[in-house]
């Protein structure tokens, strides 16, 4: 059954509140940095030193907002970044930025990372 668009737009909502957080935010650009492979818990927290007990729950959001997926290696919990989501997440964005409302031209998107 196909999402309503209201559902789709709750959804996006959801996942840029749980990325608009700094600290997932970090995680996430980390994560993509060691995509495909991902990174198990404790090089991420060594990575960006944050707490354990902070970093599983910003894990969490991001794997409650399907932003991140996790795999059990024997004792070790492996996250690695949801492509699939984040190009759902950035196609929306380009969609409402660039296509209907032409508030952003698509060649300036590319241009961003060089100013």
């Amino acid at each position: 059954m196909k999402k309503s668009e209201s559902e789709e737009i709750a959804r996006f909502a959801d996942m840029l509140a749980a990325i608009g957080n700094e600290p997932r935010l970090r995680i996430v650009r980390l994560l993509l940095s060691a995509h495909p492979e991902g990174m198990v818990v404790g090089e991420i927290q060594t990575e960006l030193g944050i707490p354990p007990s902070t970093l599983s729950h910003h894990l969490e959001k991001l794997k409650n907002e399907d932003l991140v997926r996790v795999r059990r290696e024997s004792t070790f919990l492996r996250y690695s970044a949801n492509e699939e989501a984040l190009r759902e997440l950035l196609t929306f964005l380009y969609a409402e930025c660039c296509t209907r409302s032409k508030a952003v031209k698509p060649a300036q998107i590319v241009q961003l990372r060089g100013r």
